[in-house]
């Protein structure tokens, strides 16, 4: 079973006004010890999200000197993507491929995560050969259009009951509350809007916070 760190960046091309500045968090994100990050970008052509997504993979390696380790790389949807750019894992979502069609392309050795948003989807994917699952929305985000309905803390109790595979909690997760949700069971959180300004500082903060 795979071992998760307390904070999962995910950086989302949605939230940045250009490719450099996302590129920069990247690396910003690494120098300051974060030790996993979700590369998420819906809205590029696959040209360019590949393309990214190997400078991606680039930026969080040039912290070798400063930093202990170089961050594990997971892909967002695209299985494929992830083989092409050299991704350490693949997170699926629940219209996207299933997590034994992914397993059958990215084989044993990449971490391969999966979305839920309810117990049922948790016992599903508790059987499948995910290596983690991701539980949310916690509280209210902004980081989705159409977001699942909000399952706050008691949802994060419920899924731990469920699984014990390693289970990442999303949504709405900030420097505020994210010591909560690690409390109630999540053995990781996803954060996305609250390192956006100041990546560095902000991943730094939450490192210090969730201990």
């Amino acid at each position: 079973m795979i071992v998760l760190p307390r904070l999962y960046v995910i950086l989302d091309m949605a939230c940045f006004f250009e490719r450099n500045a996302l590129l920069q968090a990247a690396q910003d994100l690494s120098a300051a010890g974060v030790a996993l990050i979700q590369y998420r970008n819906k809205f590029d052509n696959a040209r360019d999200v590949l393309s990214l997504a190997r400078e991606f993979r680039e930026a969080t390696s040039r912290t070798r000197v400063s930093a202990p380790h170089i961050p594990k790389l997971i892909m967002n949807d695209r299985a494929d993507m992830a083989l092409a750019a050299e991704f350490d894992g693949v997170h699926v979502g629940q219209d996207d491929l299933s997590p034994e069609s992914v397993r059958r392309i990215i084989g044993p050795d990449r971490w391969l995560g999966v979305s839920t948003h309810n117990p049922q989807q948790v016992i599903e994917a508790d059987k499948t050969s995910a290596d983690y699952i991701a539980i949310g929305p916690v509280f209210a985000t902004a980081s989705k259009a159409n977001p699942d309905p909000v399952i706050g803390l008691e949802g994060v109790r419920q899924a731990r009951a469920l699984t014990r595979k390693p289970l990442v909690a999303i949504g709405g997760i900030t420097r505020q509350n994210c010591r909560s949700v690690i409390d109630t069971g999540a053995d990781s959180v996803a954060v996305i809007s609250d390192l956006v300004r100041e990546p560095g500082k902000s991943a730094e903060e939450f490192l210090r916070i969730l201990g």
